[in-house]
Parts: C-alpha cells; sequence; structure tokens
C-alpha cells in the first residue's frame, strides 16, 4: 500500500474506529465553527417548533473537518435517525430506493461525497427531495411504467470537498449550503485537550500547543498526531506528552515545524527541483511525486495553497517565494537547473 503521509486527511479504518467514540455527540461538544453552529440551531429550532423536519443541508469544504459529526448532531437534536451512505455506494437508482424507502418520518439521510453520485441516481433523488416522492420505473422497453411511492418528510444532509462538482439542480434543492473552513490553532488546541481527557494521554498545554500547529486546521488530522504522539511517549518516553516528546514524535513521524510531511515537501521540491518553480500541470505534477491527481489535488493542495507555499495558475503549479525559503533553495539556482535541462 503506498505511504501517503502522515498528514493527508482522508479517513483510514483506524481514524473511522477511533473517530466513533472520539465524534462529539452534542452541538455544545462541537468544537469551532461558532458562526456556523449558530444557523444551524436556528435551523432546529424553528423546524422543533413548526413540528416539521429540517430542510435539507449541503456542507462543502475539504476532509477531515467535521461534516459527518454535524449531521450526526443535527440528527440527534431532532430526536431523529442518523443514516449514512455515501455517493460511490449509490451505483443504481435502486440502490437508492433501498436506503430511502426505509427513512421514517424525521429521518436524517448522509450522503458523503455526494458530488459522485450518478446521474441517474441523482434524477431519482430531485423528486424525493422536493415532494417527498419517489419515481420507479417497473419493467422494460414498451411495458415500462412508473409508480410513485409516497415518502415521508425526511431530511437530506450531503457532504462534498468539491461543491462545484455538484449538479446545479442538485444543489438548487438544498435549502440551506454551508461552507466549513479550516479551523484556527485554539481550535483546534481545544480539540487535542478534548481528544487526550478522552483517550487519557497525559498532555501539557505546551505538548498540546505543538500538536495543534502542525494539524493543518483539520481536526481528523490532530486527532492522527496526537495518537502517534501518544504512541511514541509509551514507547521511547515515560508516557507523558510535553513539548519536547511531541516535538521529537512529530519528528520521527516526519511532520515538520511547519505542519507539512514528506508528501508535501515532495510535491514542492518535484515543482522547485524538477520544473524549475513551474509552471507544471496537476497531472505531470501527480507523476512526479507518485500519487494519484485526484489525492494531489484533494488532500495535498488545499494546504499548500492556504498556506501559500504554491500558487494555481492557468498553466499550472507555480511554487512561491515561501517555498523556496522552506527548502532551503535560491530562486536563482532553480531557474538556472531548469535552463540546463
Amino acid at each position: 500500500m503506498r505511504d501517503e503521509g502522515l498528514l493527508t486527511p482522508a479517513a483510514t479504518p483506524e481514524d473511522e474506529a477511533m473517530e466513533a467514540g472520539l465524534r462529539p455527540r452534542r452541538m455544545k461538544d462541537f468544537i469551532g465553527q461558532a458562526a456556523l453552529k449558530e444557523r444551524l440551531a436556528i435551523l432546529i429550532e424553528a423546524a422543533r417548533g413548526r413540528g416539521e423536519a429540517v430542510d435539507h443541508v449541503l456542507f462543502s469544504g475539504p476532509p477531515g473537518l467535521g461534516k459527518t459529526s454535524l449531521g450526526a448532531i443535527l440528527a440527534a437534536a431532532m430526536g431523529a435517525q442518523f443514516r449514512g451512505t455515501s455517493g460511490p455506494a449509490l451505483e443504481r437508482p435502486g440502490d437508492l430506493a433501498a436506503v430511502i424507502t426505509n427513512l421514517e418520518a424525521g429521518d436524517v439521510l448522509f450522503i458523503d461525497e455526494i458530488h459522485r453520485l450518478p446521474r441517474q441516481v441523482e434524477e431519482v433523488l430531485y423528486p424525493a427531495m422536493e415532494d417527498f416522492q419517489l419515481d420507479i420505473v417497473v419493467g422494460k422497453g414498451p411495458a415500462a411504467r412508473s409508480i410513485k411511492i409516497d415518502l415521508p418528510p425526511f431530511t437530506l444532509i450531503g457532504a462534498t470537498t468539491r461543491v462545484g462538482r455538484v449538479a446545479p439542480p442538485l444543489r438548487d434543492r438544498f435549502g440551506y449550503v454551508a461552507r466549513i473552513d479550516y479551523y484556527g490553532v485554539e481550535d483546534l488546541g481545544a480539540i487535542v485537550n478534548r481528544s487526550a481527557s478522552i483517550l487519557e494521554v497525559d498532555i501539557t498545554t505546551a505538548g498540546v500547543e505543538t500538536i495543534a500547529g502542525r494539524s493543518r486546521g483539520t481536526p481528523r488530522v490532530a486527532n492522527r498526531l496526537l495518537r502517534r504522539v501518544r504512541d511514541y511517549a509509551a514507547v521511547r518516553a515515560d508516557g507523558r506528552v510535553d513539548e519536547v516528546v511531541a516535538d521529537k514524535a512529530l519528528e520521527v513521524f516526519e511532520v515538520d515545524r511547519n505542519g507539512l510531511d514528506k508528501v508535501d515537501r515532495a510535491i514542492l521540491e518535484a515543482v522547485v527541483s524538477k520544473f524549475g518553480g513551474g509552471p507544471v500541470g496537476l497531472s505531470t505534477l501527480a507523476i512526479a511525486v507518485g500519487e494519484d491527481p485526484e489525492t494531489v489535488e484533494d488532500a495535498y493542495e488545499p494546504f499548500l495553497l492556504q498556506e501559500g507555499y504554491l500558487q494555481r495558475t492557468p498553466r499550472g503549479r507555480i511554487a512561491t517565494e515561501r517555498a523556496y525559503v522552506h527548502l532551503g533553495v535560491d530562486r536563482d539556482d532553480s531557474a538556472q537547473g531548469k535552463l540546463l535541462d
């Protein structure tokens, strides 16, 4: 299996198992995203006051920021069942029909990666969202006929890392579209503290700050780093996580002081050293670092762009001055190397 680096926000099987215990169950336990929580609280209270299901909600944003957790919290606040699936799992209209016909009044259906729904499944979803009806075609050819099935009112929560790839007719059927942003270091520190308490990790304030500062604004990454630092402390120290132990642990796992791991650095080194600072196309860059283009674009680029290491232009990716400084490479030397090639 390819090592994609410790800091990729994509969920691993270990993350999924661990997150079940670390995931907040109530809105007050969800740290960060204060403005979004306030808006969701208004939606929930208004729907409860009317005795209706909450309007459909679409969460967008990078992976690992809490979209699934917020969906489950919304369901719990409404006293409803939370039923989760994903776009790739719903390959045919019949797959969606099997899920949606088992919903009860007020249930929350959560579809992760909703931008990956097949078009024919999307089209079945439209009347289900608007009119709470399911159109099913029975038979084939001239004998085919459409049957309408009434559905109980439910709430669809979609989650996507690429809101631009959600078809406009589907996006327009959501009553509220919310963007989830990266977290600040203070909020990440609170998340690390909470997770350390649940995992019974003895950690100092300085240890918390060290982990939070390298978590690339993502709670999932913060929790993953905490687990790796905990492991290091148990094996190479006395079990207590302070600044020194956290720093040594993250050095062992190749997470530098700026929160970049070896794949981040490989991307920057490829742009700077192999392509003279750019511009370089995504596919070419992905081949150079041995990753899929989608992995580079979804898992690594957002952080590198936000932190100012890369620029994305119509001609391709370009390394910024900060990338050269971080790698300790002189820009003139890099450009000269490109000319010699």
